[in-house]
């Protein structure tokens, strides 16, 4: 099973999207994928078409992240029903906010971790819709991960974002997560006339090279 954050620490650059269009583009090719939602916008979970009655969510998994839990926590994405595969979500919650704290104890760090090797055996691919900061909830997913890909846009804050992500993305790996990598930087939302746009994309390339990965993705309104 391979773990994959997506991740941004400014929020509106499309992070969800970009998570949904992984998913979508897994399942299509019959990959056994679990989403997990773990922002607590929770829009990954209403993209994905799911059925919340009576189920935990993410939240109660972080709380106790026992496989009785674990299970009771997911569901089947509407999806699976135009097509046939495995396409699961770990329900989103705003109350997954209460796991957000700017000073996790290590204990807590590694409850993703620890929830998903419950489940190890029934996917191919999890990937970690993340939380737009670098508090506890981020780095719970990063330390859950083998990869992260970093959403970023092409405007000044962004691409300062992106740096401060994979400065933060090193410092994990060196202190508490020895297999964390970072997969790229999606460049999203990209107006190709925009001559500042052109001019981000040739920044982000000059400070991080070929971590920054092709294509980049324009801005399309219905996508948004």
């Amino acid at each position: 099973m391979h773990v994959l954050s997506v991740s941004s620490l400014k929020g509106g650059v499309g992070k969800t999207t970009v998570t949904l269009g992984l998913a979508s583009a897994a399942f299509a090719r019959g990959v056994r994928t679990l989403v997990v939602d773990l922002d607590p916008q929770s829009d990954v979970s209403t993209g994905m078409d799911i059925q919340v009655a009576g189920r935990l969510n993410v939240a109660d998994v972080l709380a106790n992240p026992k496989e009785k839990v674990v299970r009771q926590a997911i569901t089947s994405s509407g999806w699976a029903k135009v097509h046939p595969g495995t396409i699961d979500v770990m329900i989103g919650s705003p109350s997954a906010i209460n796991f957000d704290g700017p000073h996790p104890s290590v204990r807590d760090v590694w409850k993703l971790e620890e929830a998903l090797a419950t489940i190890e055996a029934d996917y191919d691919l999890v990937l970690v819709d993340c939380a737009p900061s670098l508090n506890a909830l981020t780095r719970t997913a990063w330390a859950a991960s083998d990869r992260v890909i970093v959403v970023t846009e092409p405007g000044l804050f962004s691409v300062a974002a992106a740096d401060r992500a994979l400065r933060a993305i090193e410092e994990i790996r060196r202190g508490l997560s020895p297999r964390l990598q970072p997969l790229g930087i999606v460049v999203n939302r990209v107006r190709p006339q925009s001559i500042e746009h052109q001019f981000r994309i040739k920044e982000l390339r000059d400070m991080f090279g070929p971590l920054v990965l092709s294509p980049q993705l324009p801005e399309r309104t219905s996508l948004q």
